[in-house]
């Protein structure tokens, strides 16, 4: 595929916002958390308390004082795996009354 045709096509991603993953690699390796915020054309996700990175904002009318604020920042959706009964899990799609459903690999039970 050209690097045109990868640009206007985003992924069909696994994960989805809202999800409970797993962090596999990385510094923050072993935490998991919630889904926040899926960016499929730059293979990214927003998880809730994994890569807290810190800021240096100034003063504006928002924050007056300014200062450090602590954020979360994106991580790579290849580090991630998806979380079910506590445990990493592969995910696969499934045709079922004619719409595709996402199921579990390990369990086979569908992930809503």
């Amino acid at each position: 595929m050209s690097t045109q045709a990868q640009k206007r096509f985003a992924p069909k991603l696994k994960i989805k916002t809202g999800d409970t993953v797993i962090v596999i690699t990385g510094e923050d390796r072993g935490k998991s958390g919630k889904v926040l915020e899926v960016f499929p054309k730059e293979n990214k996700a927003l998880v809730q308390g994994v890569i807290i990175i810190s800021k240096h904002t100034k003063p504006n009318a928002q924050n007056q004082q300014g200062g450090i604020i602590k954020k979360e920042a994106p991580i790579d959706i290849s580090n991630l795996k998806l979380s079910v009964g506590g445990k990493a899990t592969r995910v696969g799609r499934k045709v079922e009354d004619g719409k595709t459903v996402r199921i579990a690999k390990s369990t086979g039970e569908i992930i809503k």
